[in-house]
């Protein structure tokens, strides 16, 4: 068994207090929340090692894994790193302004614009990604590779079910 941590005492103080309540549930959402937080500052923390924040290294992914051309309108950008085309557009900015992606013509569409890779964009994310992956390999290495699969399949479950 392991040691009690922070979410066994809160939980236990809480049983003490209000024992009229199963406080189940917050052993797992309690210790969920301080994983997220700690896998969160872990991740980025190597997104700045390559001078990228998140929201630049999701639009970097998102333009690398489309394939070649590596250019994506700024609405499919948006689709796919789930977030508003203002925050698309204010990214994207920041990654013109560094040299990591230009604003194109759309060339199906000459009055819509795409936004693609630099040949300098590529090598910051084929990096990034591939350091990107380490570290979360390093992240995992307490698990053993069963716990890995069973966790993966949990999780995928409760998604499933929550529909996210």
């Amino acid at each position: 068994m392991t040691a009690p941590d922070r979410v066994d005492a809160i939980a236990e103080q809480w049983r003490a207090e209000r024992a009229d309540l199963d406080v189940a549930p917050m052993q797992v959402i309690g210790r969920l929340h301080r994983l997220a937080d700690h896998l969160r500052e872990e991740v980025i923390a190597e997104y700045r090692r390559h001078g990228l924040g998140e929201g630049e290294f999701d639009i970097l992914a998102a333009l690398r894994r489309a394939g070649e051309p590596f250019a994506a309108a700024p609405g499919e950008l948006a689709r796919h790193t789930m977030v508003t085309t203002g925050a698309v557009t204010k990214r994207v900015d920041r990654l013109v302004a560094s040299g990591l992606v230009v604003r194109d013509a759309d060339a199906d569409d000459g009055r819509g614009r795409v936004i693609r890779l630099t040949p300098a964009g590529r090598r910051v994310i084929d990096e990034a990604f591939a350091a990107h992956l380490a570290n979360e390999e390093r992240l995992l290495a307490g698990l053993a590779p069963a716990q890995r699969h069973r966790l993966e399949t949990l999780l995928r479950a409760w998604g499933d079910a929550l529909g996210v």
